[in-house]
């Protein structure tokens, strides 16, 4: 074994101790067991999903990596005895098959994880993610514990994790709205898994821009809008760009919110610091009709715990969020409620 490689396994094996406490007996939960580019190895991340290892290779030169993940697939098998499947992903690879997800052990990764109770479905191989975000892990447990009753719109709801936390809290009603409809089949698997009632007007299949305006035209409010987009996507009816347009993507759902409801705003570009984002959020609350109630934090899981953070590497400071994952709650005034109760 190397020096550099020795030296690795030692970071990693700091970092997993961290963390040991959030393995439950079960080994049903989800969580981050190694951040490289704040614990010492930039380009590498290891995950745990139930009893799946997942390892990401995101290294802009994938075979720099190599070596040591095939190194700490045996490693952590020998400390993890009870992990049943290891998958690797590797983001530059060349083929779409190695960017989704090679099962390098095992004979299938998990389908499914428990978190604050709830079951949610997962594909580790559906994406070049993991179908179901740690970051949001914080954020799933607000919408859990905060929106009993409440009407919620899920906007870009990828595999609708957020509204079906929503629903777990006892959300009278959720409406899941995505592009794909590939993405909204494990949204409905995860509500097989917790017995909620699968309606098929809650599972909007069509672009963003298209569908928000046909909801704003039908005059459909809701207590909550999550809004979590990808960083960049373009279809004919617009674009979504979240170092550019993330003002106007929040405007175009804010008339979606009634009045006193949440606009719950998730925006995780990378090169977009948390300042930066902070003066945008400010801009628009400086309308009057916007009001910041909270900054939720990404788990300390998936941004490494003091002890074992080394440096950042990002290419924006995310400060003073915690992580490139910004998530911000902002409570909507209506202009029309506004000017009556005036």
């Amino acid at each position: 074994m190397t020096v550099i490689a020795q030296n690795s396994i030692h970071t990693i094996q700091a970092a997993v101790q961290a963390r040991s406490g959030l393995i439950d007996s079960r080994h049903t939960a989800a969580l981050r067991l190694f951040n490289g580019y704040t614990e010492g190895c930039p380009g590498l991340i290891i995950d745990l999903y139930g009893r799946t290892l997942l390892i990401f290779n995101q290294a802009d030169l994938p075979a720099e990596l190599e070596p040591l993940i095939l190194l700490l697939r045996h490693w952590l098998l020998e400390r993890l005895p009870w992990v049943q499947a290891v998958v690797v992903k590797t983001r530059h690879a060349e083929d779409a098959d190695s960017r989704r997800g090679v099962l390098v052990y095992g004979e299938q990764p998990d389908r499914e994880i428990s978190e604050h109770g709830v079951r949610y479905a997962v594909n580790l191989t559906l994406n070049q993610d993991a179908s179901l975000y740690l970051d949001t892990r914080n954020l799933r447990d607000w919408l859990r514990r905060s929106l009993r009753g409440k009407v919620v719109l899920n906007t870009f709801a990828y595999t609708g994790s957020l509204g079906a936390a929503a629903l777990a809290g006892g959300a009278a009603r959720v409406v899941q709205l995505d592009l794909s409809a590939k993405f909204l089949s494990l949204a409905r698997q995860t509500y097989a898994l917790n017995g909620f009632e699968v309606r098929s007007q809650d599972f909007l299949a069509g672009d963003f821009f298209r569908q928000a305006a046909r909801l704003k035209d039908s005059g459909a409010l809701f207590d909550c809008v999550i809004l979590d987009p990808p960083f960049f996507s373009v279809t004919p009816a617009g674009r979504v760009d979240l170092a550019a347009e993330a003002a106007r993507l929040i405007n175009k759902v804010r008339p979606l919110v009634a009045h006193n409801g949440w606009l719950v705003a998730v925006n995780n570009a990378l090169f977009v610091s948390g300042s930066a984002y902070l003066d945008l959020l400010r801009e628009l609350i400086s309308g009057g009709y916007l009001q910041q109630e909270e900054m939720i934090p990404v788990p300390l899981d998936v941004t490494g715990y003091p002890e074992t953070v080394q440096s950042q590497h990002y290419p924006a400071d995310p400060a003073p969020f915690n992580h490139p994952t910004k998530i911000a709650v902002l409570r909507v005034q209506r202009k029309d409620q506004a000017t009556a109760a005036a």
